[in-house]
C-alpha cells in the first residue's frame, strides 16, 4: 500500500540513514524482529469510559496477532472501569508533565538530533499559532512526546496510532520527526469540525490517515487541498456484534407492561442534544403520549437536564442512571424500544462523527432515531435502517417517536435492517482486522 504521496521520497531507508542516523537503527532493528510488530497506541486520556471504541478496538488489533502498548497524554479520573481495560492500565505508560527521565529526553534529542528536536518545536509553535487552545495544548504535550519518543524507540514500537486529529496526533507528529517511526491518526468529529490547525501538517507527514466518514475524509482533503488522497482511508468505528445482540424476548413496552421506553446513550453535553429529546417526550406528553425516557452517561449538562425535565412536568418519565458498562448498556438496549440521538452542532463548533451509541443499537436489533448531521447518514438510511431528523428540531423527533409508537412492524423492520447494516459496515473484528494489516505491513517503506 502507498501512503505517501509528496512526490519526494522522505522516508527511503537511504534518504533516512543520511538525515536521521537514529531512524535508520531503529529501521534496522524492526526488521530484525518483523514477527515482533509493536503498535503504540496514544490517545488524550485513558481509560475514559466515554471513547470505549478505542478500548475495544485496541482489544481487537490484538486479537490480529499485534502487540499494543497504551501511552495516554493524561490518566483519567475515575471511578468506573470497563474490566477489559484493566490490563491496559496496568502497563499503560502515564508519566508527570515534567520529571528527571524527561528533562533527559530532551537533552539526549536537543543535542544528539538538533534540527528533529528544534524543527518539532518549531512546527507546533507556528501550525498553531492561530488557535490558543491548540497552542496551550501543544506546549503542554511537547515534553511527554519527546519522552515517549525516546521510551518507544526503546521499546521497540514499530507503529503509533492516535485516536484523535488533535493533540494525539500532534504528539504522534513529534515522536515521528524524532525518531522515524511512522505513525497514523483516526479523526472522529470535533477533533475535525471544531478547529483543524496544524492538520494538514499532520496528514503530510502520517503514513496513513483514518476517517471514520466519508463526510471526515472530504473535510480533510479539502483542508489539504486535494492532496494526500490515497492515504486518507475511511475506516468506520465498529462495535462487537456478538455482544450487542439482538434481544430474544418482547420489551416491557411490548408485553403490556410498561410505557414505550426511550434510551439515550452519552455524554450529557450540549451537542448530544438530549434537551431537544427531553422537549419531544414534551410534545408527545401534550399529545396524550405517556413515555419513559432514560438517559446512560454524566457530564456537564446533568443538572440543567433534569431541571428541564422538571419544568416539563417530567421528573417521572426521565431516567439518569449516570455512566454505564457496557454489560449495563446491553441490559437496556434489550429493554428499549428506540434509542435516540438527537445530535446537534454546539455553540463552540463541535459536532459528533458517528456515534458508537447508535451502532451499538443498531447491532442489536433496536431502531433508532438519529440526526442528519455529518457522518450519520452513512449509517442510517432514512425510513430503511431507522429514521434522520433534522438537528435541534424537535417536532420532527416527537413525529419520528409516534411513527415508530405507533407502527410496532416497522420497529421490527428497522431493527433487522440496522444490524444486517452494522454487521456489514461496521463490525469491530472485520473493520479491526484492516486497521492492523496497515499497521503489520513494512511501515518504514510505505513511502516507497
Amino acid at each position: 500500500m502507498t501512503y505517501l504521496d509528496t512526490g519526494v521520497n522522505l522516508y527511503a531507508e537511504d534518504n533516512v540513514a543520511e538525515r536521521m542516523p537514529e531512524a535508520a537503527e531503529t529501521i534496522s532493528a524492526s526488521r530484525a524482529t518483523e514477527a515482533k510488530q509493536k503498535v503504540a497506541y496514544m490517545m488524550s486520556r485513558f481509560p475514559k469510559i466515554t471513547e470505549t471504541f478505542i478500548l475495544y478496538e485496541m482489544l481487537a488489533v490484538q486479537q490480529q496477532g499485534v502487540p499494543v502498548e497504551v501511552y495516554p497524554l493524561r490518566r483519567e479520573k475515575t471511578n468506573v472501569v470497563h474490566p477489559e481495560a484493566v490490563p491496559f492500565v496496568e502497563r499503560a505508560h502515564f508519566i508527570p508533565y515534567i520529571s528527571k527521565d524527561i528533562l533527559q529526553a530532551h537533552l539526549h534529542y536537543a543535542l544528539r538530533r538538533p534540527r528533529a528536536y528544534f524543527g518539532a518545536l518549531g512546527a507546533l509553535l507556528r501550525e498553531n499559532l492561530g488557535s490558543r487552545r491548540y497552542l496551550i495544548g501543544a506546549l503542554g504535550l511537547f515534553p511527554k512526546a519527546v519522552y515517549f519518543a525516546q521510551r518507544m524507540s526503546e521499546d521497540g514500537v514499530s507503529h503509533i496510532h492516535a485516536h484523535f486529529a488533535s493533540h494525539p496526533a500532534a504528539a504522534a507528529y513529534v515522536i515521528h520527526r524524532l525518531t522515524g517511526i511512522p505513525y497514523s491518526f483516526t479523526a472522529h468529529g470535533s477533533d475535525l469540525h471544531r478547529d483543524r490547525h496544524m492538520l494538514a501538517e499532520k496528514v503530510a507527514h502520517a503514513a496513513l490517515v483514518v476517517p471514520i466518514s466519508n463526510y471526515n475524509r472530504e473535510i480533510i482533503l479539502q483542508e489539504c487541498h486535494g492532496r494526500f488522497g490515497d492515504k486518507v482511508t475511511v475506516i468506520h468505528c465498529g462495535v462487537d456484534v456478538s455482544v450487542f445482540q439482538p434481544r430474544t424476548e418482547p420489551t416491557p413496552h411490548e408485553r403490556g407492561q410498561a410505557p414505550f421506553s426511550i434510551l439515550c446513550i452519552g455524554t450529557l453535553h450540549e451537542v448530544k442534544g438530549q434537551q431537544y429529546l427531553i422537549d419531544a417526550c414534551r410534545a408527545l406528553a401534550e399529545q396524550g403520549v405517556t413515555v419513559a425516557c432514560h438517559f446512560a452517561g454524566d457530564g456537564p449538562d446533568e443538572e440543567a437536564l433534569t431541571q428541564r425535565a422538571a419544568a416539563a412536568g417530567l421528573a417521572a418519565q426521565m431516567h439518569f442512571h449516570g455512566r454505564l458498562t457496557r454489560e449495563q448498556v446491553v441490559d437496556l438496549l434489550h429493554q428499549a424500544d428506540v434509542v435516540v440521538a438527537p445530535s446537534v452542532p454546539s455553540s463552540d463548533g463541535r459536532r459528533e462523527g458517528i456515534p458508537v451509541a447508535l451502532m451499538e443499537a443498531m447491532g442489536a436489533g433496536v431502531p433508532v432515531i438519529g440526526s442528519d448531521l455529518s457522518g450519520i447518514p452513512e449509517l442510517i438510511e432514512d425510513g430503511v435502517s431507522g429514521l434522520l431528523a433534522p438537528p435541534c428540531n424537535v417536532q420532527a423527533i416527537a413525529h419520528a417517536l409516534y411513527r415508530l409508537i405507533q407502527q410496532p412492524e416497522l420497529r421490527h423492520q428497522f431493527g433487522q435492517a440496522g444490524r444486517q447494516k452494522v454487521m456489514q459496515e461496521f463490525d469491530l473484528y472485520k473493520n479491526a482486522e484492516i486497521l492492523a494489516s496497515c499497521f503489520t505491513e513494512d511501515t518504514y517503506d510505505a513511502a516507497a
